[in-house]
């Protein structure tokens, strides 16, 4: 039996209202065995917990599936479309949690799982709860593609008074993830807080050049909506949520009468989770996948805010 070390997992949100189906949250895993290499093209089994209140809190819904890896070692499936083992994925309360994703693998495709995973659950299960809850704007509330605090907002909490905003222009074009090729480390890989993701990139030792340090030393123009430096270079379910909100995004940008903004481009994005070593994720922005690039390559650069 092979021993996979690492699963590094990023959550893809989709609603998805298919003839009676309940909703579904896409899921990703690229596994590797212990010595780096990808697992590819096998069955690994996989077992979904979700978890309330606390990373050891009591188990909301479990569910079980055989899935096999493709030949860059992911893992994909829907997380409410496998076997169920404990309560309803639809039944889920999403706003009461705080939630948080347990993942357990066996590599062999079995239910021998050797290896666990959790982490918190933030922006994605609350598109799940805005189905429920009706206008998760509220009437006073922000909104999708809406020009605020120094650029688009592309994400809306169910308050409707926080969220993420993206910058009004890409950075770059042709940046490099970073000019340092060290692992940085679980400091630099979390799936969904890429402030903190941004800080670990900018404080490597011997790094000169990153696509985390142009967001992190970006100031933007007024454009009529404020002047901020608190930007970052997103997570990638930041980033994917930034995908999913592309139509409104675009629009907006297009139509804000300044001929110095520029919309999403359909091309790779660099986002603040990392791999290893030598990768990252990225996503191609406005098709709406993920991909796994090398450090060194030159892509796209959006930074993003919290308000």
């Amino acid at each position: 039996m092979r021993n996979i070390l690492t699963i590094i997992s990023t959550l893809l949100v989709s609603i998805q209202l298919l003839a009676q189906s309940p909703e579904k949250l896409s899921y990703q895993s690229v596994i590797r065995n212990s010595d780096g290499t990808l697992v590819e093209t096998s069955i690994v089994g996989i077992q979904i917990s979700i978890l309330q209140t606390t990373a050891n809190g009591p188990v909301v819904y479990q569910e079980t599936h055989a899935t096999t890896t493709n030949e860059n070692g992911l893992a994909t499936l829907e997380i409410g479309g496998g076997t169920p083992v404990t309560g309803t994925f639809s039944a889920i309360d999403w706003s009461d949690g705080p939630y948080f994703l347990k993942t357990e693998t066996d590599p062999a495709g079995g239910t021998n799982y050797t290896i666990a995973g959790t982490s918190e659950l933030l922006g994605v299960p609350y598109a799940l709860y805005a189905k429920t809850a009706g206008n998760t704007n509220g009437t006073s509330g922000h909104f999708t593609g809406e020009l605020f605090g120094g650029g688009t907002v592309f994400y809306v909490d169910p308050t409707g008074q926080h969220g993420l905003i993206c910058s009004m222009i890409d950075l770059s074009t042709l940046q490099v993830w970073s000019d340092v090729n060290l692992e940085i480390g679980s400091t630099a890989q979390s799936t969904w807080d890429g402030q903190s993701n941004t800080t670990a990139i900018v404080g490597q030792a011997g790094m000169t050049t990153s696509a985390a340090k142009l967001c992190d030393d970006y100031t933007n123009d007024n454009y009529g909506t404020g002047i901020f430096s608190d930007w970052y270079l997103p997570a990638n379910q930041e980033l994917f949520q930034l995908n999913e909100a592309g139509y409104n995004v675009n629009m907006a940008i297009r139509n804000d009468g300044n001929v110095a903004t520029t919309p999403l481009l359909t091309a790779y994005y660099w986002s603040s989770t990392e791999i290893d070593a030598g990768q990252a994720w990225c996503d191609y922005m406005v098709l709406g996948f993920v991909a796994i690039q090398g450090k060194q390559g030159a892509f796209y650069v959006r930074a993003i805010r919290a308000f």
